[in-house]
């Protein structure tokens, strides 16, 4: 039987997406046996992120920075914007190095099962960026799940007015499928077949 601080250790990495109880004890039997070189820095990584942690401003991306890296890079194509669903979403993405321009995070997706509503999710903010002007397209990447697909039709209807290309990824994602779960290839096709919203 381990001790009440390492049992808490244990149930705070089982809460951690895709581990589960067992995986996690192996995790920590892993940490504790090497100390020195795995522990450690791991505790000194999540410390320094703890201290340095924010959301960037203009996109909702998180880094240690305000504004984040992608929205700080002048490389960065500022008149194609990709709206994605959620953080893990722009970092696929990102992983890819195929979209060169800048990105929006909703911070989730429309559920009405789930009482999200438009209010919850950073619409308003994505409007006045494209409001602002100096965006010639809006590339509407959801997840292509019932929900994404939901929110992606209400943003295509939110934006509609202004004088933007509106495209979305391919429909040659896995229905039911996240972003974030699929492979660079899959990444490329989706985003080199994107086109308008009808």
């Amino acid at each position: 039987m381990a001790s009440q601080e390492i049992e808490a250790l244990t149930s705070a990495l089982a809460r951690l997406p895709g581990l589960g109880p067992r995986s996690a004890r192996r995790a920590v039997l892993h940490l504790v046996k090497k100390r020195e070189t795995a522990l450690v820095p791991l505790l000194a990584a999540l410390a320094e992120v703890e201290d340095r942690l924010s959301t960037c401003s203009i996109c909702g991306n998180v880094d240690t920075s305000d504004p984040c890296a992608v929205c700080a890079d002048p490389r960065r194509d500022a008149r194609s914007l990709c709206v994605v669903e959620e953080v893990a979403d722009l970092w696929a993405l990102e992983r890819s190095r195929l979209f060169p321009g800048r990105f929006h995070v909703l911070g989730g997706r429309l559920s009405a099962l789930e009482g999200v509503r438009p209010e919850d999710l950073a619409i308003e903010s994505l409007v006045r960026r494209i409001e602002a002007g100096g965006i010639d397209e809006v590339v509407l990447a959801m997840n292509a799940t019932l929900e994404g697909q939901t929110t992606a039709h209400y943003l295509a209807e939110r934006i509609e007015r202004f004088p933007v290309r509106v495209t979305q990824l391919a429909h040659g994602l896995p229905v039911g499928g996240e972003l974030d779960y699929l492979d660079e290839g899959t990444l490329a096709q989706a985003l080199r077949a994107r086109r308008p919203v009808a």
